[in-house]
């Protein structure tokens, strides 16, 4: 298959080939002693060859900028610096994801080194996102004189302005898109906020965890000029970046400028355990490796947000705080228990999903369903779920007693954060919020009809209505012969992966397939050659009961063209390379 052929791969895809600079590439290719493939890929990813070095090794120190370049920040440090010296009751929302859980626990461990324990506030997903009514009763009673709302808040007008008028200072330390209006409170930090005017535009794609981290920063050298730290030591704020990778990889943000060195050296301080919660986590899921971007968005990330989703939606933050082998043990089996169980909600509410999607006739280029008390926990998930399967923005909502609660997911193309906001400000829903490619909502009952009007057309004026190919995006053509430990390595200098920055994906072309084999849950493993000579061991998971599997189980001599990413596995410490195949082609 070539480049701007509409023919459909057997994983119904349409390849595309990315076009990069020649020239940068080569550039690049000299400059940092590369392989040409490697700085294509990041030509492909729209690295400058100024940006190239802050890629290949990013580091905080030269990517932070300083925390004041953000609206309100240097405000908020200041009255959060005296709360502390004070001893003031500092009090904290936050949300019930992964992004809430670690940026709230940031905080917590940052004031708990500095003598304060502050009151704790995470909604359960029946409450509600963000800051309520409930919250401030407790933290009155708590006497807490400065709130902060983290992951939260932006939209949060009357609950916010009401407590402010009650004379509680609060803070809103947030990511999500904010509207032309804030609300009335001491300080809004949020790199999204419609009047912020930093150059460095790369902060506006942080998670909640990251713009946290900057507010430490900023409010830690404000304590040590002031010689709060005089004669008591001072917290190490490296040591809190675990926390920040988990969520800047888990909230799905794109892994570029400060992310990517967040991640980078996150990672590098998740390896060392010293976090007693995530230790525990990864001995309770037998993760013995070094963590990688994949283990905290698909392995550790999922179980932390399996207590918000069906379980209880404080022990996120309490787990990663905890100072206690004992009850961080507890909590960690208790979460892979919770996650066990948001599984089976989730299958049960996808394929509830699925026989409304498929049936009934839609007029819009979208996935709609929604039904009686599916558990609001997996709604996202599942979501989710249906984008990927039909490829088209999908909403999921779960009808109440006391309302419609929503959540959506979307494909490239459909701003979802702008969708919503502007489904508000019509009247539409009652509430919502999110990113680009994430939001949620809550609406009433009898509004369905009319928000599934708004939002179809919303969708056919930007996608059209003919049926959308999925695009797989083709970094590189390499001859297999090329595919060696030199090539892997230096692929994994591209690392951590994620949002804007995903697993490179190669293509091999004229290959054959040999000795295909089934093997455990519907995998296809085999070796992969051509007739120019070379061996490569590769395997295609869970795909006996779709047409790539067939093809690889059933060619007879067959040439193919096939699309994957490669692995170092690193067993019994012996360095095998594997191709993990994504999709294939017939010649």
């Amino acid at each position: 298959m070539t480049n701007g052929t509409q023919n459909l791969s057997l994983g119904g895809n349409v390849w595309k080939i990315a076009e990069a600079d020649e020239n940068l590439s080569l550039r690049i290719a000299q400059t940092y002693q590369i392989s040409p493939q490697i700085a294509r890929v990041m030509s492909v990813r729209g690295v400058s060859f100024d940006e190239a070095e802050g890629f290949l090794n990013p580091k905080i120190q030269k990517l932070m900028p300083d925390p004041y370049v953000l609206k309100d920040m240097q405000k908020a440090a200041e009255r959060i610096a005296k709360a502390i010296e004070n001893k003031e009751q500092i009090a904290v929302i936050g949300d019930y994801d992964v992004d809430g859980a670690t940026s709230t626990s940031e905080l917590t461990r940052f004031f708990k080194h500095n003598g304060i324990e502050p009151l704790i506030h995470i909604p359960s997903r029946e409450e509600g996102y963000g800051p309520s009514d409930l919250a401030f009763a407790e933290f009155k009673e708590g006497k807490a004189t400065l709130v902060i709302t983290i992951d939260c808040g932006t939209t949060a007008f009357d609950v916010l302005n009401r407590a402010a008028a009650d004379g509680f200072d609060i803070i809103i330390i947030d990511h999500h898109e904010a509207e032309a209006v804030l609300p009335k409170v001491y300080a809004v930090v949020n790199p999204k906020r419609l009047d912020e005017e930093n150059p460095y535009k790369y902060l506006e794609y942080m998670s909640a965890v990251g713009v946290g981290f900057m507010t430490l920063v900023a409010v830690n050298r404000l304590l040590r000029q002031r010689g709060f730290y005089k004669d008591k030591s001072e917290p190490d704020l490296m040591q809190l970046l675990d926390l920040v990778a988990l969520g800047t990889v888990c909230d799905v943000v794109p892994l570029r400028g400060l992310n990517r060195a967040y991640v980078k050296q996150g990672l590098k301080v998740m390896a060392q355990q010293k976090n007693i919660g995530l230790k525990n986590l990864m001995e309770v899921l037998e993760l013995k490796e070094a963590p990688q971007a994949y283990h905290l968005g698909f392995v550790l990330g999922p179980r932390i947000n399996a207590c918000g989703r069906v379980g209880d939606a404080t022990l996120g933050s309490k787990l990663l705080c905890s100072e206690n082998d004992i009850e961080a043990r507890m909590l960690a089996e208790k979460f892979n228990q919770f996650n066990i169980e948001r599984k089976e909600i989730e299958n049960y509410v996808l394929l509830q999903a699925i026989e409304q999607v498929e049936g009934k006739i839609s007029r819009y280029p979208m996935a709609f369903a929604y039904g009686e008390d599916w558990h609001q926990g997996v709604i996202g998930i599942v979501a989710g779920k249906l984008k990927e399967r039909y490829n088209v923005p999908a909403f999921v909502m779960s009808v109440e007693s006391d309302g419609v609660k929503g959540s959506a997911r979307s494909i490239d193309g459909i701003d979802l954060g702008a969708l919503i906001i502007s489904a508000k400000e019509k009247g539409v829903i009652t509430e919502g919020g999110g990113h680009i490619m994430a939001a949620g909502f809550s609406l009433e009952k009898e509004k369905i009809p009319e928000f599934e009007k708004f939002i179809g057309e919303y969708i056919e004026s930007r996608l059209g209505t003919e049926k959308i190919a999925p695009v797989l995006n083709i970094d590189c053509v390499v001859h297999l012969s090329a595919v060696t430990e030199r090539f892997a390595d230096d692929l994994s200098r591209l690392e951590p992966y994620g949002t804007d920055n995903p697993e490179p994906l190669v293509m091999l072309q004229n290959v054959m397939i040999n000795r295909p084999q089934t093997v455990g849950n519907g995998h296809v493993r085999c070796f992969l050659s051509t007739a120019m000579g070379g061996s490569l061991p590769a395997i295609a998971f869970r795909c006996t009961d779709n047409e790539i599997g067939h093809a690889l189980l059933e060619q007879r001599g067959e040439k193919f063209d096939v699309v994957g990413t490669i692995k170092i596995d690193h067993w019994q410490n012996r360095k095998k390379i594997q191709f993990v195949i994504t999709d294939i082609a017939r010649k």
